[in-house]
């Protein structure tokens, strides 16, 4: 009897688990440049619970169902009453899982996510909270995959605070065997709970943090980039954080202390 797996957390995840993500990625992106549409998911039925707005989550999860022959829906976090107390999220959870084949849900809170996966009776997959943002971190991998193919021992520089952003990638790339430095002012790096968490995981994990740009981009082979107010939150974002995001940007020019002509840059 198979398990059924979510995906709220990279950490859900097996390495063997995103090598087979992965691979297949590639494989249904090398048949539909061929014109290639595999009904994989016929008959199957997705459903998108979104509280935060989204461009590229909602119509890449639109586009690969029905590129698969699946179907599916989308419901704002107000519409299911996600957090107004209407219904209990563990009736929500069993309502829309009784319905579908897997529940994606785009929120603010990843124990919402989490408590969310305990009760349903299907697949549930983190669109992104503020804590996570698997799919994101999978994706820029399989990007990279597609310059390099093989990216162990490449070394990930993020520019930014320690976001979900940063937290997602901090654990896929320590899955895959490549080095990951976090560029961040002081307060705002990764918290070391979450660090501690994938060295136990991954003891081999190598992850550093400084607050110096010239000593982060030194041996660079991708530089990745993120804004300081995430989706969903820029009414959030406190005066010391702009404060401290303006001093970070003006102390530093961009690209300084890069030594190789051949970084990959990203943005998020």
């Amino acid at each position: 009897m198979n398990t059924m797996k979510h995906l709220t957390s990279l950490l859900n995840l097996s390495v063997d688990d995103v090598h087979a993500i992965l691979a297949k990625s590639h494989e249904l992106k090398a048949g539909w440049k061929r014109g290639e549409r595999p009904a994989l998911l016929q008959g199957r039925y997705l459903t998108q619970v979104f509280e935060k707005p989204s461009l590229r989550t909602r119509v890449s999860f639109d586009a690969a169902m029905a590129q698969l022959g699946g179907t599916g829906n989308f419901l704002s976090g107000a519409d299911v009453g996600l957090t107004t107390g209407r219904e209990s999220l563990a009736d929500i959870a069993r309502v829309l899982s009784g319905y579908s084949d897997a529940v994606v849900l785009r929120t603010f809170s990843q124990k919402l996510i989490e408590d969310f996966a305990s009760f349903a009776r299907c697949s549930v997959i983190n669109g992104l909270s503020d804590d996570d943002h698997p799919c994101q971190a999978l994706t820029d991998i399989f990007t990279l995959q597609e310059m390099w193919g093989d990216v162990r021992g490449k070394r990930l520089v993020f520019v930014g605070d320690g976001n979900n952003v940063a937290a997602s990638l901090a654990m896929i790339t320590s899955m895959l065997g490549m080095s990951m430095t976090v560029c961040a002012p002081r307060d705002f790096e990764l918290e070391e709970s979450l660090l501690q968490a994938i060295r136990l995981e991954y003891p081999a994990a190598d992850i550093t943090q400084t607050a110096d740009l010239n000593v982060a981009m030194a041996n660079a082979d991708v530089a990745y980039t993120d804004v300081w107010a995430s989706m969903g939150q820029e009414s959030e974002a406190s005066p010391t954080k702009s404060s401290t995001a303006r001093t970070a940007s003006s102390s530093s020019k961009p690209r300084t202390g890069c030594t190789s002509p051949k970084v990959c840059w990203c943005g998020c």
